[in-house]
């Protein structure tokens, strides 16, 4: 019998508990705040760091830089994972929120391109490098930490409020933003105000640490410890411990990759899809985000103690299931409610471009051709159009008008293409919704955030059962940092190109609906069936 198997499992004091969990989901929230205020200012990091004039180039560029952070994430896992299944879980996450603090802080005080030039956007990427590292070791220090302190028969309960708290940090970054909004006058928050929410994780930092120094080490380390069982290469062994490939790559592709494209998509792309194409007010969509995000934090919960009673897998499926069915239908209903104009004028007079070499770039400062620079300019608009390969004449078609946007003058083309649009019904004005149609996209994104708490709420729980304790750590922070930080990190850059590419704002969730169609199947396959179980039982 090993150390972790001799621990006895008593149920906790509920001083113990609440310590436990609530330092630990602190801590999570702060770090993911730090993450995922870059996500919420992304239009203001865009034109400090990353200008162009190319808007959709902006936009990728953003999204590349934060792609970039969640591309470190499994190198994080690495290297923490290492740490924390061979020094302690307590100390490991110790470090990984020193790390994220600092390097979100420095984001706040680097100038601007207009400044420095092209190091100002090196600088942004080399810390987002730092909060990936950082990321890569904060979940699985603070999931294993609360599973490895909770009893067996609330494993599932205890361990989702580290779930809810991920969702805790994107709704934070929002009400940051929000106050900072009104306090800061409009002009002064786009000039210098926007850097105050990242400057703010310097005072979080100290909360969090303080909190955690609080806590002593997991039971389940303190055992192997004592008995001289901790790993020596805890990366090594996670590779080659018997029957480990499989248990990673279902953790990868069944488990990870289909809750974190949900997740972003859920969020992430509401968010932008909200702000961007469908223009609705800015204010106004932080404020929807806000409600949803709240309210969302208790499925997580629900779904963790759920699974407690009918297993991991049971939720998981459900989720991936409803997801595949239900994502496409609740983009188009936000669509309806959030920018009904453009979806009739849309349909009542869709744009069609036709033209020599009529290809778009995303990626390129300036189009190559006449008709790839009327592209850009719809992309930008968030236009739909379609190509007609059938024709070279250069035109664009919209409802009954036709117009050659070769005689367009270069500094004028935009302009001119949007006055004929608007001619034939489509507004560009920022939308300011009515009561009803605000309440109906909440209530969207409420089960945009139910179908992310079905595929996530269990999951911490889940990643502990089905890994030895001795590689705990890296064993499950090396496919769930893969899986996070490519499958659901590169998410919002690879929709976002997607849609340049299609001109169709909804062709994105093609990407996420192709992960989750695989991770299901990965999923069914793979993770266990019944009530849950510890990993030692799980594999006797």
């Amino acid at each position: 019998m090993s150390a972790s198997e001799g621990v006895m499992q008593r149920e906790p004091t509920e001083k113990e508990i609440r310590l436990v969990i609530a330092a630990s989901s602190a801590g999570t929230i702060f770090e993911w705040y730090d993450f995922f205020i870059y996500g919420t200012l992304a239009g203001l990091i865009g034109a400090a760091f990353f200008p162009s004039d190319n808007e959709t180039l902006q936009v990728l560029l953003v999204w590349a830089g934060f792609a970039v952070g969640f591309g470190f994430r499994p190198l994080g896992a690495i290297l923490f994972g290492f740490l924390g299944d061979r020094l302690g879980r307590k100390y490991t996450f110790l470090v990984t929120v020193t790390l994220m603090g600092i390097a979100t802080a420095g984001v706040g005080l680097i100038p601007s391109a207009a400044s420095i030039g092209l190091a100002a956007p090196i600088i942004v990427i080399g810390l987002r490098i730092l909060q990936g590292l950082a990321l890569g070791g904060e979940y699985g220090g603070a999931a294993i930490y609360v599973a490895e302190h909770a009893p067996p028969e609330k494993r599932g309960y205890y361990t989702s409020f580290i779930q809810a708290s991920v969702v805790g940090g994107f709704v934070l970054s929002i009400i940051v933003v929000i106050a900072c909004r009104a306090f800061i006058p409009a002009d002064d928050f786009v000039a210098w105000g926007w850097r105050i929410p990242f400057l703010l994780s310097i005072i979080l930092l100290f909360i969090s640490l303080w909190m955690r120094l609080k806590l002593s080490e997991s039971p389940v380390f303190q055992a192997m410890k004592e008995a001289g069982e901790t790993s020596d290469n805890p990366f090594k062994e996670s590779m080659t411990y018997p029957g480990n490939p499989k248990r990673i790559f279902v953790a990868l592709f069944g488990i990870a990759g289909i809750l974190t494209t949900i997740w972003y998509t859920a969020f992430f792309s509401g968010l932008s899809f909200l702000r961007g194409p469908m223009r609705v007010e800015e204010s106004t969509v932080e404020w929807m985000l806000l409600i949803a995000g709240t309210i969302s934090m208790s499925f997580y919960v629900m779904v963790g103690k759920w699974s407690d009673r009918v297993g991991r897998k049971k939720p998981i499926i459900i989720g991936a299931i409803a997801s595949l069915v239900l994502l496409f239908p609740i983009f188009w209903g936000m669509g309806a409610l959030a920018n009904p104009g453009l979806t009739s004028s849309a349909s009542a007079a869709p744009v069609t471009i036709a033209g020599e070499a009529c290809e778009y770039d995303p990626f390129a400062e300036v189009q190559a051709s006449s008709c790839g620079r009327v592209l850009q300019d719809l992309t930008a608009l968030g236009v739909p159009y379609s190509i007609d390969p059938a024709s070279s004449a250069p035109s664009v078609s919209i409802g009954s008008f036709t117009g050659d946007f070769t005689v367009l003058e270069e500094a004028d083309r935009r302009a001119t293409i949007q006055g004929w649009l608007e001619a034939q019904g489509y507004s560009f004005e920022k939308q300011q919704l009515p009561l009803l149609s605000i309440l109906g996209i909440i209530g969207l994104l409420l089960v945009c955030g139910m179908l992310s708490a079905l595929t996530y709420g269990s999951v911490a729980a889940l990643l502990c059962e089905m890994f030895p304790a001795r590689i705990r750590y890296s064993s499950m922070s090396i496919p769930y940092h893969i899986g996070a930080g490519y499958l659901g990190g590169f998410l919002p850059l690879i929709a976002g190109y997607i849609v340049a590419m299609t001109g169709n704002v909804y062709s994105g969730l093609w990407y996420t609906i192709g992960i989750v169609a695989f991770g299901l199947v990965v999923a069914w396959w793979g993770i266990p069936d019944g009530p849950p179980k510890d990993f030692e039982e799980a594999n006797a």
